[in-house]
């Protein structure tokens, strides 16, 4: 059942937990507040680019019995895979000055995709004006501090309980190009400083065997939510999963489409795969 009712994201479970994996789902949020629309200087659809579009309807029907939390507000409201340091002074008046450097944090505030997104690429700018710092604030401590700390509260009861715990981050992307054009399924473990290297093997082993090519880290690694909930020396791994969006969109990758449950199935297959090589390690996985 949903315990979180009244907050801006669901957590779905039981108490105790009844598996040591945790599905977080932070950026398929469709809910748009009116302070953001009567903000937009571009049309909405153009701020819904951001979503992992229905990726939350994947983790649904995959799910039996894990914790989860999904996110209900949009990623454009506020993104829970960047740091609260990662504000954008071009979007932001309570932004600290831009960080200078080549660090990842800089990139990502540069390009308009920080703590509050600026930009979407083809559209530009979307904002008519800079969110204030009360407003952005607000956003902080009510959606952004709410999840983590409900997501640190799950992994811990799950890692209370089964002796470690596992995070399984689900995002989507747009299908990709270029040299890594055919990859579908993208699994990132911050260069192995997230989990355990026999977690994404399990993973990445379901996916072979459902005839999908995988990549490592590229070209997504994962975010703070990796980062900040990753402690593989603690018994906490975590990994983030990037599926290709036309494995269960339609063609327009607007709505649900056909593989939807043949996804949803294979992710299903890939919790209990992490949920057997988390048992079967047991605490072992502390030294590790």
């Amino acid at each position: 059942m949903d315990r979180n009712a009244t907050a801006g994201f669901e957590c779905w479970g039981s108490d105790p937990p009844a598996s040591p994996v945790v599905i977080s789902v932070p950026h398929a949020g469709r809910e748009y507040p009116l302070p953001l629309r009567a903000a937009l200087r571009v049309p909405l659809s153009a701020v819904t680019a951001l979503e992992d579009r229905h990726v939350d309807a994947v983790a649904h029907a995959a799910r039996t019995g894990e914790t989860m939390l999904i996110q209900r507000r949009a990623r454009g409201w506020i993104d829970l895979n960047r740091g609260e340091d990662e504000r954008d002074p071009k979007a932001d008046e309570g932004a600290p000055p831009a960080p200078s450097g080549a660090s990842p944090t800089a990139g990502k505030v540069g390009s308009g995709l920080g703590l509050i997104p600026r930009r979407v690429s083809p559209v530009g700018d979307l904002w008519k004006r800079r969110w204030s710092d009360v407003e952005v604030r607000a956003r902080i401590d009510g959606d952004h501090r709410s999840y983590h700390r409900a997501l640190a509260e799950a992994l811990f009861a799950a890692r209370t309980r089964w002796g470690i715990a596992v995070l399984l981050d689900l995002h989507s992307m747009p299908p990709l190009t270029g040299a890594a054009k055919g990859t579908r399924i993208v699994v990132g473990d911050r260069f192995g400083r997230a989990a355990g290297a026999r977690f994404v093997a399990r993973a990445e082993a379901v996916a072979a065997a459902h005839g999908l090519t995988t990549a490592l880290n590229s070209p997504y690694a994962g975010g703070h939510i990796l980062d900040r909930h990753g402690r593989p020396a603690q018994g906490v791994h975590a990994l983030q999963l990037e599926l290709d969006r036309s494995l269960y969109l339609d063609r327009a990758l607007d709505r649900p489409g056909p593989g939807l449950e043949r996804t949803a199935r294979m992710v299903r297959e890939m919790l209990g795969a992490l949920t057997d090589e988390a048992l079967a390690g047991g605490c072992a996985v502390a030294a590790e």
